[in-house]
């Protein structure tokens, strides 16, 4: 369909062209016409190279298109979009596949949004230097039985089990660098605490970080009069979140969430030595290969060297 200002329809183009092959000049059919020579003799020429169907206007799509995402790789976005919940930035690391690749897909099937779950205003602080503050936090997991666990079996028949028992991961991370260690313990006693923290420590000075302050929760292991006495003894100030403000150790929180995640819970199995076992790798692929969001997409280590 011709637009709403064309001088011509394509009956009209008919009749000009035909007054033209009729012997007209066709100077003069164009200003009967209302149109330029230019446009006449356009016309004119199309009619004798196509005849009739000439006359329509032809197709403005392009000769070539660029290449769009194939249908295999939106897939791909697609499901690590709803398995991960995370944003183009994450999945552009994760993926390798570039951010405006990822955007694009993200629109076109309706997922460029996640729901917004914080409905309190994001506050970051960051400390200058590494081992200006190590946030400290214990992850509690629930043992895994030989075979496998509910998470990825599903409750059931022969599914229904207790007695498994508890572990629990300590986290010890560096605020500016985000550097992070972490162990599987037995309980949440004051001297396993202890324990871990002194190799925590010796972890960050084998990475050239020198701990000046700890951040802790007001659990009763961090409490404890033997955990303040050994974190003083050895020049280390000790500091304490607000209750019920967990925010403000977020840092060991997003770890936390980092580690249950892509960890802990990251796929099924076998047993609990098994899960053990993939600790050591996850922390080195964490510490010098995964990009981190919060400091501009760089890994940990590259912050402290």
């Amino acid at each position: 369909m011709s637009h709403p200002n064309a001088r011509l329809t394509v009956h009209g183009r008919l009749i000009l062209v035909e007054r033209i092959e009729a012997g007209w000049p066709v100077g003069k059919a164009a200003r009967a016409a209302g149109v330029s020579r230019q446009t006449a003799g356009k016309w004119a020429r199309r009619f004798r190279e196509a005849g009739e169907p000439g006359l329509v206007d032809a197709s403005s799509r392009p000769h070539r298109l660029p290449p769009t995402v194939p249908s295999w790789r939106c897939h791909r976005i697609v499901n690590a979009r709803l398995r991960h919940r995370r944003g183009p930035h994450w999945l552009s690391w994760r993926l390798h596949i570039a951010r405006s690749t990822i955007y694009a897909v993200l629109r076109r099937y309706g997922l460029s949004r996640l729901r917004t779950r914080c409905t309190m205003p994001i506050v970051r602080y960051e400390w200058p230097e590494p081992g200006d503050l190590v946030h400290l936090d214990v992850k509690k997991l629930g043992r895994i039985r030989q075979g496998g666990g509910h998470r990825f079996h599903d409750r059931g028949p022969g599914m229904h089990h207790q007695g498994q028992g508890w572990e629990f991961v300590y986290v010890a991370i560096d605020d500016h660098s985000r550097l992070a260690y972490a162990e599987i313990c037995p309980d949440e006693q004051a001297q396993t605490t202890v324990d871990f923290i002194e190799r925590a420590l010796e972890f960050f000075e084998g990475a050239g970080i020198t701990t000046r302050r700890i951040l802790t929760d007001n659990g009763s292991n961090y409490r404890s009069q033997l955990f303040c006495d050994h974190l003083l003894a050895r020049g280390i100030r000790v500091l304490k979140t607000r209750p019920y403000h967990p925010q403000t150790n977020g840092k060991a929180e997003a770890f936390v969430k980092i580690i249950t995640n892509e960890w802990a819970y990251a796929r099924p199995y076998q047993n609990n030595a098994e899960r053990a076992e993939s600790l050591g790798p996850f922390l080195r692929y964490y510490n010098l290969d995964r990009p981190h969001g919060g400091i501009g997409g760089n890994t940990p280590i590259s912050r402290v060297l």
